[in-house]
């Protein structure tokens, strides 16, 4: 799916999961990014809030994340440079947004770890619009478990975080969560940001 489709979709359901958004080679190249950085204990326990009111809570939340901009990557500059790049521009050009601003992470889910249903839009704070995740993982099958579950309106769409797969929903409007998984999950997310 080009980032075209890909915007127009997000744009006019709230949500889109694409399969093989990037190649296999790729994706691999960006987890071996990621392990390397979780061997190294680089990350560190995502808390819950903003500002001065984060917080963890192990009983919500259970991931932890690396920001793209603390750590110093090839593979991710090209990616936000081409991929990324290519889809803020396709998401201004389908909705005239005024996205200016990409905020990434790398997250694991260490197995058991999960995230309670959330929005991805801060109370308080207006400037993310759109959410992504790409998934890394290699040979992930449905036993693993570690599904992305969406509740746009009424129903349930449920995404296997299989390695290359992308989706894509309104931060503010489609409600998410991650179920436990029985090994390490990667990923690499973040939201597409207007100037608040």
């Amino acid at each position: 799916m080009q980032p075209a489709a890909f915007a127009c979709e997000v744009l006019a359901s709230g949500w889109c999961v694409c399969p093989g958004f990037i190649s296999p080679a790729r994706t691999g190249v960006l987890r071996e990014v990621a392990q390397r950085a979780w061997g190294q204990g680089r990350f560190h326990r995502a808390g819950i809030g903003r500002g001065s009111t984060v917080g963890v809570r192990e009983d919500i939340r259970g991931d932890s994340i690396l920001w793209l901009d603390e750590y110093e990557s090839t593979a991710v500059h090209e990616f936000l440079a081409t991929d990324i790049a290519a889809l803020q521009q396709a998401f201004n050009a389908a909705g005239y947004l005024g996205l200016h601003e990409f905020e990434g992470q790398f997250a694991v889910y260490p197995p058991g770890a999960r995230y309670a249903r959330h929005l991805d839009r801060f109370r308080d704070h207006d400037a993310r619009v759109i959410s992504l995740v790409l998934y890394l993982n290699a040979d992930w099958n449905s036993a693993d478990g570690g599904e992305l579950c969406l509740y746009p309106g009424a129903d349930t769409v449920t995404v296997l975080p299989a390695t290359g797969t992308l989706v894509g929903f309104l931060s503010a409007e489609v409600p998410h969560e991650v179920r436990p998984a029985r090994r390490e999950r990667f990923s690499l997310s973040g939201w597409f940001r207007r100037r608040a």
